[in-house]
């Protein structure tokens, strides 16, 4: 059909024009697309229309323009697609107002639209004829057929090609119905996609509690609907005045950013969206106008787009959720409008971790506690065990009363079995602080691998084996004292950590970079030589001295004999009665004896000994077994010990039998025992014949 000649309409007979007309129809039937339907109408027409120019301006009922959507040529165009006219300033224009043809025979000639002809002239358009596109529903707009060259229009060329327009304006009306249906259906399902966000947002609220794991349901949700490769939420610390990468998806980044990273709020984008309540959009150029370190990583990371969005909740501003993408210009008003949906459901999802890690961590807090306290009862331990009126151990309690009413860091010295933790107790429960928690931690028993987890606590995954978060012994002693028993044994790799906190009160668990602040006082003690210590560099001066503000000498028993006594009736009493026991009578001679001993082991030693007497003392007379006494010198002063007076009464007994120890005239029965308790004793206390002998 290419082949058939191209005649004027004057020309071409009823049959050629409906037929023309007929594949009009039949054009219109197959096309939904504006410009495949234009360009085949241009071919079809050409058979019984002669022009060169052909095209579609529609009408914009917002804006109330006359817009050029199509438009067919032969000639050089000058002018674009999707030039806008106003209404009446244009022949389109003014063919739309009227709804009648536009006929210009000759464009030198004509005067109306004198600027809109101006620019058809230099389209090459010499003669024009616009048709109004209406139907039975609405006005579209206009077709206009333009020639070459000037060209006089008959009436039955005018009438066919209205004929035409009204077949096209069906076809209009349909492609744009069409293309109107295709748009809302496009918005049900791109509304459909984000009801259904926002449906996954809400169950990941309200079956997460984590924040890490909540951020990474909704990053995976959000980016069916929303281009991004980057998620983050960042919570305020108030406490520092700064934001905290509280947890990250980016499966795709170098490393650069991570979780824990601090955000400061001046020139961050997080801050910026964090203080103005806003969401805030931004290219790879805007993004350069932020000098803060982790904007500078984001563009290092290869970001180019950021969408961030505050996180308010009862008018509270808790921290940013932020999206970002490797592409320029990946989010649209439409991916804002979304976030700023989630981010209500956000803001309610952290408030609730915030408060279940609270609740948890109080909650681990107060069953340690509990466990502690338990301990701490069942250990029958409390400051009534001060026994004594010494003029040594008064002069201690004098400089405890000194010292407890105030916070300061006290280092109490002393031979071990001393005391040491009853006079800790002491200061504790003499300060303001006797109603809060009383800590112990014996740094000596506790393996040096955990001993910073013990005290500091750590997080889960912080090391082999820690599968849970635990609360360290600082964070338990909140409000109240804890006590450092053996300070001396802290590894020197651990002492600035313990330093840091008797300065600044801050530390961080175990595998993480968040700072706990604390309100502790410290009560310290050792029985080893710290000066000698510090001289060697096996313990750092500058902890040293700020262990050392309130130093307290603890006595040794054998500096306070006086008090042994009293002492000794206590442990009788207290072990009697624990094991439902009576002990009525303890020996002058026996009592006389303790008092004499110097006691390497000190208190300690007393009161096992003591423990052990009620345990072996079947009637109401307490008896002790002294031979047990072991003190680690012969002499203590010019007082010979019980060991060495054993000891040398054994030897003067062998040394007078020749060695023999069986028979009537044996060692053993100058001894009054048996030879096998002899053999036993002389095991015990090294009594061994030498070779000369």
């Amino acid at each position: 059909m290419n082949d058939i000649p191209t005649r004027e309409l004057a020309g071409a007979s009823p049959e050629a024009q409906h037929q023309a007309l007929l594949e009009v129809a039949e054009a219109i039937s197959q096309h939904r697309d504006l410009g495949e339907l234009f360009h085949e109408l241009a071919e079809r027409l050409h058979r019984v229309v002669n022009f060169e120019y052909l095209n579609l301006i529609l009408h914009d009922p917002v804006r109330n323009v006359m817009r050029l959507h199509i438009l067919e040529s032969e000639m050089p165009r000058k002018t674009r697609l999707g030039t806008e006219f106003q209404v009446g300033q244009t022949p389109s224009g003014w063919v739309w107002e009227t709804q009648q043809p536009f006929v210009l025979d000759d464009l030198e000639k004509g005067t109306p639209f004198a600027s809109r002809l101006q620019t058809l002239r230099e389209n090459g358009v010499k003669s024009l004829c616009s048709l109004p596109l209406t139907t039975a529903q609405r006005r579209l707009g206009v077709m206009s057929f333009g020639r070459g060259t000037p060209h006089k229009h008959s009436e039955t060329e005018v009438a066919f090609l209205q004929q035409v327009a009204r077949q096209v304006a069906v076809a209009v009306d349909n492609v744009l119905n069409f293309e109107s249906a295709q748009a809302y259906q496009r918005q049900l399902a791109q509304e459909r996609d984000r009801l259904r966000v926002l449906l996954e947002v809400n169950n990941a609220v309200v079956s997460q509690l984590a924040l890490h794991d909540l951020l990474s349901a909704i990053a995976a949700t959000l980016r069916r609907v929303i281009h991004h490769e980057y998620t983050s939420l960042a919570l305020y610390d108030s406490a520092t005045n700064q934001m905290r990468v509280m947890a990250l998806d980016f499966p795709q980044g170098k490393g650069l950013i991570h979780e824990e990273m601090i955000v400061p709020l001046e020139g961050s984008i997080a801050g910026k969206a964090f203080r103005s309540r806003q969401p805030l959009v931004l290219d790879r150029a805007a993004m350069a106008e932020f000098a803060s370190p982790t904007s500078r990583m984001m563009q290092d990371e290869g970001v180019r787009s950021v969408l961030s969005m505050p996180l308010i909740s009862h008018n509270r501003v808790l921290g940013t959720i932020s999206l970002a993408s490797l592409r320029d210009a990946a989010f649209q008003q439409a991916d804002v409008d979304l976030l700023f949906q989630v981010s209500d459901q956000v803001a309610i999802a952290v408030e609730n971790a915030l408060a279940f890690q609270e609740i948890a961590v109080l909650k681990n807090k107060l069953a340690q506690e509990k466990l502690y306290l338990e301990d701490e009862i069942r250990s029958e331990m409390n400051f009534d065990e001060i026994v004594g009126e010494s003029t040594t151990l008064r002069a201690v309690l004098k400089q405890v009363e000194t010292v407890a009413p105030t916070d300061s860091t006290v280092l109490i010295t002393g031979e071990t079995g001393t005391g040491k933790e009853l006079i800790a107790r002491a200061i504790h429960n003499l300060s303001p602080r006797r109603e809060r928690t009383f800590v112990k931690v014996n740094c000596a028993a506790i393996p040096t691998g955990l001993l910073e987890s013990e005290l500091f606590g750590h997080e889960r995954g912080a090391f082999t084996g820690a599968i849970a978060q635990r609360i360290g012994r600082f964070e338990l002693a909140q409000g109240g004292t804890i006590f450092l028993d053996e300070i001396g044994d802290i590894p020197l790799e651990l002492q600035p950590k313990l330093l840091r906190v008797l300065q600044e009160q801050e530390f961080e668990r175990l595998g993480s970079t968040k700072t706990i602040r604390v309100d502790v006082r410290l009560v310290a003690a050792t029985n080893r030589d710290l000066d000698e210590m510090v001289a060697a560099r096996t313990f750092r001066s500058d902890l040293y001295y700020r262990l050392r503000v309130f130093p307290l000498l603890m006595p040794p028993l054998r500096e306070r004999q006086e008090d042994i006594p009293a002492l000794v009736r206590y442990f009788v009493e207290k072990h009697a009665r624990r094991m439902n026991r009576t002990v009525e009578t303890i020996p002058a001679e026996t009592l006389d004896l303790l008092v004499r001993y110097p006691w390497p082991g000190n208190i300690r030693e007393l009161e096992n000994l003591i423990e052990r007497a009620v345990i072996v003392s079947p009637g109401p007379v307490l008896r002790v077994p002294l031979s047990e006494l072991k003190p680690p010198s012969e002499h203590v002063g010019d007082t010979l010990t019980l060991r060495a007076a054993e000891r040398d009464h054994i030897l003067r007994a062998l040394e007078a039998t020749n060695w023999v120890l069986a028979g009537p005239q044996g060692a053993a029965a100058r001894l009054g025992m048996k030879r096998t308790t002899l053999q036993s004793k002389m095991r015990k206390l090294g009594v061994m014949r030498s070779r000369k002998q």
